[in-house]
């Protein structure tokens, strides 16, 4: 399984695809809305990736970046299966995986120069603690943490922080990250709630890691978010993943979806049962009224993307 995220030209997104499933992607290219995908390793850095362009007809085009728009190299190939072989080597960095085709260095231009950000010291470290913050909380991608950068701070006369100079931002706090995740061993406290939400997902349980902004939203969002069948809903808003990334407890919020108090406790000791096989420990009295709380928790997720 190649740790890759792969953006095609209809808007798919797949995350860590198998070795089938990623062949299939390269070949299905060429035809009409999927003429070009986009190919990024996990975890993202800045100017790394690979992309493919083909038409119904002729050779596919692709293309690699290795760290800088001055590594810019494209090479034109010659059928289907040569292309797996080659963007299969980049994707695992496989030894010499680029060495039997011919590339061309193209000429992207040289990068603009990015003014440094003129913010007093107060405004610096408040930027730079709320993209921490997100940062530590694993749910964004580089494009969204330079978004969040560049509005921060903004207000009705002044919006202090360019587009130009919040990627700059994001990309150092990123990189900053990614290297302390580098250090990290085995599998953490989040990937084993993921496999317990993915395990209720299958069971018939509506689960979702971050999602809304808040409590409100959330109980009037996720009925639509699962099956038409499913039994119940488990998830925990982005306030919550920001209490867990500081180090607090992480609150779970379930239900039933026939609004009955046996059903939404009974999602309840689903939701335990699955923490608990995924070694996980959590707290609940087992009213129907009262959130599960997963605690002791090191919160250290993976940045995928």
């Amino acid at each position: 399984m190649p740790e890759i995220v792969v953006e095609t030209e209809n808007g798919e997104r797949h995350v860590r695809v198998s070795a089938e499933e990623w062949a299939g992607l390269i070949r299905r290219i060429g035809r009409d809305g999927y003429r070009f995908m986009v190919v990024h390793r996990i975890p993202d850095l800045p100017d790394v990736f690979a992309q493919l362009w083909h038409e119904a007809d002729g050779d596919y085009t692709l293309e690699h970046r290795n760290g800088a728009p001055a590594q810019h190299f494209q090479v034109m190939v010659d059928g289907c299966e040569a292309v797996i072989e080659a963007m299969t080597g980049w994707a695992r960095q496989t030894s010499g995986w680029s060495t039997h085709l011919t590339w061309s260095l193209l000429d992207i231009g040289l990068a603009r120069e990015v003014p440094p950000l003129d913010l007093d010291e107060d405004e610096r470290k408040k930027l730079e603690k709320r993209v921490r913050e997100v940062l530590v909380g694993g749910y964004t991608d580089r494009a969204e943490l330079a978004e969040l950068a560049e509005d921060y701070l903004v207000t009705a006369d002044r919006r202090p922080v360019s587009r130009e100079q919040a990627e700059v931002l994001a990309d150092r706090m990123w990189l900053e990250r990614v290297a302390e995740q580098a250090e990290w061993t085995g599998e953490t406290d989040p990937e084993r709630l993921t496999r317990a939400f993915t395990a209720l997902q299958e069971a018939g349980i509506t689960a979702r890691e971050n999602f809304t902004c808040c409590r409100s939203c959330g109980q009037s969002e996720i009925r639509g978010e699962g099956r038409t069948d499913a039994r119940g809903f488990v998830y925990f808003h982005s306030q919550c993943t920001d209490s867990a990334a500081a180090g607090h407890e992480l609150m779970l919020l379930y239900g039933g979806f026939d609004g009955s108090s046996e059903t939404t406790t009974a999602v309840g000791h689903e939701v335990m049962a699955a923490l608990d096989a995924a070694g996980l420990q959590a707290v609940w009295d087992r009213a129907p009224d009262r959130a599960i709380t997963v605690t002791p928790l090191e919160w250290h997720r993976r940045l995928v993307s």
